[in-house]
């Protein structure tokens, strides 16, 4: 069996290997244009900010309902054991701050 081509075969051959040779560069030169590299740059980079801000907010989302269980029950409840005394600190604070302004005035 031999494997011997035309002319015209061969020429056909060269053609087509043109063509994808062609295609390929073109898409390389896309691949390598500016504007496609600062578009590859600027999709990763949201990308990177919308993982850290989705992990952001998951970890709030996690510390603000641990915080928030501690007092509220879980049918929504306030647990008045654990309440009364922060608001009773939170308002001891917030004499203090506003007697220390006074103090300052005179």
């Amino acid at each position: 069996m031999s494997d011997a081509r035309t002319p015209a075969q061969i020429e056909a051959d060269i053609i087509s290997r043109r063509e994808q040779l062609a295609v390929v560069l073109d898409e390389i030169g896309v691949r390598v244009h500016p504007q496609t590299i600062m578009g590859d740059a600027k999709a990763r980079a949201a990308e990177a900010v919308d993982r850290t801000a989705g992990r952001a907010y998951v970890a709030v989302n996690r510390a603000v309902s641990d915080v928030k269980a501690q007092f509220v029950t879980e049918d929504g409840a306030p647990r008045l054991e654990r309440v009364i005394p922060v608001a009773l600190v939170a308002v001891g604070v917030v004499g203090l701050i506003a007697s220390s302004k006074r103090r300052r005035k005179k």
